[in-house]
């Protein structure tokens, strides 16, 4: 059976579609601008993110706070995901 990739459920012609309204509400000058704002955009919420993430280290630091423990957390975490990702990368192979 052959399966054909979708991304978040919608399919090639879904995504034509949504692509043809755009080009037609905003205009095909105007779409590269709206992707570079919305690229700037991302960037400065993760740039954002991981300001509050530094002052949030620093200050428990300051304050005594043992910060070890997300390390621990976070290497269980990556474990758990590479684990997943070997479960799931066995059963897509067979689909």
């Amino acid at each position: 059976m052959i399966q054909l990739a979708t991304f978040l459920f919608i399919s090639g012609g879904e995504i034509f579609f949504i692509m043809l309204i755009v080009v037609m509400v905003f205009g095909a000058k105007n779409i590269p601008e709206i992707a570079r704002g919305m690229g700037k955009g991302m960037r400065t919420l993760k740039d954002a993110t991981n300001d509050i993430k530094s002052e949030i280290t620093k200050s428990a630091e300051r304050n005594g706070l043992d910060t070890s423990i997300t390390d621990g957390v976070t290497e269980e975490l990556k474990k758990v995901k590479d684990d997943l990702e070997d479960f799931t990368g066995s059963v897509r192979r067979k689909l």
